[in-house]
């Protein structure tokens, strides 16, 4: 199998929405495109074992930092990380990535906040997606019901409401060469889900100018919409897997059943000794669930 060393990178710039995202691709050019989005505090890398694999399956991986991380842009307003916006730069990026392509739509994975931009691309675009793939992301709509109701995912949020403040979060997590951050990756997943290597490459992204206010951003522009506008509620149209890591210490497990019923075509996969970090954690699995997934929307028997 191959691994993230040996596979051919291509490292882009890609202007869309008025940002410039940088865009990482691997595998055939006329391969189906699929497109993966990270979420915090990561960038394209936190999809290192996906990369591979799906690129020695036959898809063009599209993988971009999101705006706000790593080497893409970062607009310093809040307001400039509303979802959206975050959507719009990922609708440019899907119709960029089918000029000239043989296939029309994508296949779209998300994860942690790319997943609440994947749902959200889902359900205002759906016509450019050939499948959504959400892998620990409840849907918005059964966040917020969940919000309201339960006292234990409220405490599990409470992050959230820290990340409200002006510039202390961000004192607080970079003090000691990001020692609070590297604290927050760690303890929410197992003992060897991320390598001293991994924790590195992520701190180096942490390190840009201006990239830890930016990427805390995300969850300021959050709240305010959260006060302003309610989550989408129709149906997700395009066939929908959701993959949930259980031992999730942020998002409660009982929110992944019903993110799937949001779908007219959703379908749910447990992984029981998995962290937040499902990809990383269970990688072999999740790759032959998204492999299967894709093959299932162009006809094959998985």
């Amino acid at each position: 199998m191959a691994d993230l060393a040996s596979t051919d990178l291509t490292h882009r710039n890609v202007f869309v929405n008025g940002v410039r995202l940088h865009v990482v691709e691997a595998g055939p050019s006329d391969g189906e495109p699929v497109v993966l989005l990270h979420g915090f505090p990561e960038m394209w890398y936190g999809w290192k074992h996906q990369i591979p694999a799906l690129a020695e399956a036959g898809y063009r991986v599209i993988v971009p930092d999101q705006r706000g991380y790593n080497r893409s842009d970062k607009p310093p307003s809040v307001a400039d990380y509303d979802l959206d916006t975050l959507a719009a730069d990922i609708v440019a990026l899907m119709d960029h990535s089918l000029e000239g392509s043989s296939s029309d739509r994508v296949h779209l994975v998300g994860h942690d906040w790319g997943a609440v931009v994947a749902w959200h691309v889902a359900a205002t675009t759906p016509n450019l997606l050939a499948s959504l793939s959400i892998l620990n992301v409840p849907h918005p709509a059964v966040f917020i019901k969940t919000l309201r109701s339960d006292l234990d995912q409220l405490r599990r949020s409470w992050y959230i409401l820290f990340f409200q403040i002006p510039w202390l979060p961000e004192a607080l997590l970079r003090r000691n060469d990001f020692a609070g951050l590297r604290k927050m990756l760690r303890a929410s997943g197992h003992r060897d889900t991320f390598t001293d290597a991994d924790v590195e490459r992520y701190v180096a992204s942490w390190r840009k100018p201006g990239a830890l206010t930016t990427m805390i951003h995300w969850y300021r522009a959050a709240a305010r919409r959260a006060f302003t506008q309610r989550p989408e509620s129709s149906p997700i149209d395009p066939p929908t897997l959701v993959i949930w890591g259980e031992q999730d210490v942020a998002l409660s497990a009982s929110m992944a059943q019903p993110s799937a019923d949001r779908c007219r075509n959703g379908h749910l996969e447990r992984i029981p000794d998995a962290t937040h970090w499902v990809q990383h954690d269970a990688p072999d699995r999740v790759n032959a669930l998204l492999e299967q997934h894709f093959a299932e929307q162009a006809g094959g028997d998985g």
